[in-house]
């Protein structure tokens, strides 16, 4: 009762909420652990990096770190902010830093963010405030890999498991908002860190309500019952009204991830290079996009994201060959008697992938393959299929970083519990080139091998790239101060205010 009467009394005395919804639950409120979308994003409130993109994705700046430089080719030195709390009022220093290492790279911890680190040979701290890093070699992402949430020393320092410790959900950050209460399928309540370094949150809290349903997620939003939201195309188009728009504004741009289908490489029949490519012959991109966005997306035609140095603009989309396709498929020995037989699995989080499945599972019967579907709660996916490469296919999607790093999805090594690489994918070239691109500092070099890279894996075919949405993101008119950026809009969220 005590517990309930504060809770209602800290609501009354800091009534502005911004009231968001999540498609799941988080599983892990760890920077180190955070590997689902839910989780990500509930922890980017509560801890910082030593450094961050800035709001156009174009520059690193400083976060944790007041100032950071290079002293030579391996050697890289961070002094840290002094003026910074965690929410239990401790000081952060150097030492976090440190601990933040040593435990990602423990072998007790399995974290695709582990990688990162890989090349890194020590981290010391100098003084309080001031944090080496030695790298075995140059390393491109030697500045991103530090944009990792940082972990408090003091609470963790004696914890003997953290995969199981009771503190990813119960976390204790240094970001601007902290953990007031995590009701699991319900709702999960930040409230404004008072001593946050850059300054107090202008919303008071933020209120994820846990909505698995797509549908219901949209009628909230149009009834304002959430305050920001992503908004289907077809929604968009077709269900939405000069009503809505008088309470919303609505903001645009092709957003930073694709959707793909992945062949799990381990099964023999995905193993077969013609039947990988016969299936991306089948499969008609342009359509998909057509049917389901309405203009809002376009095909994408691989692993990097346009516009980067990464992007080869020469590789483009297969183009619809279903008598070829028929012939590869003929040639790996399916025909009509005995045909290919596989399931596409998804997840009900999204409400466009059981779609776009579908549509898949209409054009691949042009060439006389038989598909089925899955569609899982998003949780039981992850957990159930995903992790445990327990699929044919997964319709799945990625997120996509103005500096990529293959080796996460694409090496040998990522083919491993906890990594990145789901389906399988081992190439020997492809790891060749991704371990001597990991030492290029040129962008040039890099721009070219990436681009290499690039037409690789498509002509590989692990995965059948599909669409790059555009985020189609509608936020209450109540909320002011929200500044569009070319990372989008949250950039500058502690200025937001509530009216």
């Amino acid at each position: 009762m005590k517990y309930i009467f504060l809770l209602l009394l800290s609501l009354a005395l800091y009534s502005s909420t911004l009231q968001l919804a999540t498609s799941s639950n988080p599983s892990r409120l760890n920077p180190i652990l955070a590997t689902d979308s839910s989780s990500s994003e509930i922890a980017g409130f509560l801890f910082n990096g030593l450094v961050k993109y800035d709001k156009d994705s174009s520059i690193i700046i400083g976060d944790l770190a007041s100032k950071f430089y290079f002293k030579n080719d391996v050697t890289l030195i961070f002094e840290l902010k002094k003026n910074v709390q965690w929410h239990d009022g401790k000081e952060f220093s150097a030492k976090d830093v440190v601990f933040t290492y040593e435990t990602l790279i423990s072998p007790t911890i399995v974290s695709p963010y582990s990688a990162g680190f890989r090349f890194v040979q020590s981290v010391k701290a100098i003084d309080a405030y001031t944090v080496e890093v030695v790298y075995k070699k140059p390393y491109f992402k030697a500045l991103e890999t530090w944009m990792m949430g940082i972990l408090p020393e003091h609470v963790l320092k004696d914890e003997k498991n953290l995969m199981s410790s009771k503190f990813n959900t119960h976390p204790i950050g240094t970001g601007a908002y902290k953990l007031e209460r995590l009701e699991y399928s319900k709702n999960i309540l930040l409230i404004a860190f008072d001593n946050y370094f850059e300054g107090r949150a202008k919303i008071d809290n933020i209120s994820f309500h846990v909505i698995a349903d797509p549908l219901t997620r949209f009628l909230m939003l149009k009834s304002s019952a959430i305050d920001i939201g992503g908004v289907e195309p077809m929604e968009y188009e077709r269900q939405l009204n000069d009503q809505f728009f008088n309470s919303f504004n609505a903001y645009e741009e092709i957003s930073h991830s694709y959707t793909y289908l992945g062949f799990n490489l381990r099964r023999e029949k995905f193993k077969n290079p013609n039947v990988r490519k016969a299936l991306s012959l089948a499969i008609n991109r342009q359509e998909i996009v057509d049917i389901l966005f309405f203009k809002h997306a376009k095909v994408c035609t691989g692993p990097f994201l346009p516009g980067t140095i990464a992007y080869n603009e020469a590789v483009e989309a297969p183009t619809l060959d279903i008598n070829k396709a028929k012939e590869l498929l003929k040639k790996a020995g399916y025909t009509k008697e005995n045909p290919l037989k596989f399931e596409i699995a998804t997840s009900n989080a999204s409400s466009i992938r059981p779609y776009a499945a579908q549509i898949i599972q209409h054009q691949l019967k042009q060439i006389g393959v038989e598909v089925t579907l899955r569609i899982m709660e998003w949780q039981a996916f992850l957990n159930m299929v995903v992790f445990p490469h327990e699929f044919d296919t997964v319709l799945l999607g990625w997120g996509l970083s103005p500096t990529p790093d293959p080796y996460m999805f694409w090496h040998t090594d990522s083919d491993r519990k906890g990594g990145f690489n789901l389906v399988g994918y081992n190439n020997p070239r492809m790891d060749k080139m991704i371990e001597e691109s990991q030492i290029m500092i040129d962008r040039d070099k890099l721009s070219k091998i990436w681009k290499e890279m690039f037409k690789i894996v498509t002509d590989d075919n692990p995965y059948i790239f599909l669409y790059i949405p555009n985020s189609i993101t509608a936020v209450n008119k109540k909320i002011i101060n929200v500044e569009p950026s070319l990372s989008g809009i949250w950039h500058n969220y502690i200025q937001w205010e509530k009216k």
